[in-house]
């Protein structure tokens, strides 16, 4: 059966944004197999993404808070993983997006969910720092980061010297730019 996690969860106007749960397994393994996650870690088998998506649920027991799956008002299917993260050994704490097949680009979802985690981590979790750490060549999250406000920081440590990111930093909504 499983245990029941007690996560928050944020609403936008069009978005839900959840904790994960098991029925979510699937979209997140299928989107894991597919060259789209090549810029978040994948292709993965299906071991691999079973795996990490039991590493996102431990993420929030572990830290208190993780990514949440995104979900269309008045629809529990996933259409993408936003959130904050911080695994042992990340220089700073993030938040990150994700969008799975069903979600269409271009219709400002993954922005949508993003803003409302920016605010959730400043507000509520009361964070000093955001980055957002993207991979060379995934130039659609470049300019979601860019969409957002973030500002290049060639100067920040990344989380694996043996791959190329960029490191974007969330502007603190009390410091003017």
């Amino acid at each position: 059966m499983g245990m029941t996690l007690d996560f928050p969860t944020l609403q936008t106007d069009r978005l839900i944004l959840r904790g994960p749960k098991p029925s979510d397994v699937d979209a997140f393994m299928d989107f894991y197999a597919s060259g789209r996650s090549q810029y978040t870690g994948g292709p993965m088998t299906p071991r691999q993404a079973w795996n990490f998506f039991g590493t996102e649920i431990g993420h929030w027991v572990m830290r208190g808070f993780g990514m949440f799956v995104v979900t269309a008002r008045g629809s529990d299917d996933p259409l993408g993983i936003v959130g904050h993260w911080y695994p042992h050994g990340w220089p700073e704490k993030e938040v990150g997006w994700v969008l799975f097949d069903a979600a269409s680009e271009g219709q400002g979802i993954a922005r949508e969910a993003a803003e409302a985690c920016i605010d959730h981590a400043w507000n509520v979790l009361g964070w000093e720092t955001i980055v957002s750490y993207i991979d060379k060549g995934n130039d659609a999250s470049v300019r979601l980061a860019e969409r957002l406000g973030c500002i290049l920081d060639a100067e920040a440590d990344i989380p694996n010297p043996e791959k190329e990111v960029f490191v974007y930093r969330h502007p603190h909504p009390g410091v003017a730019a």
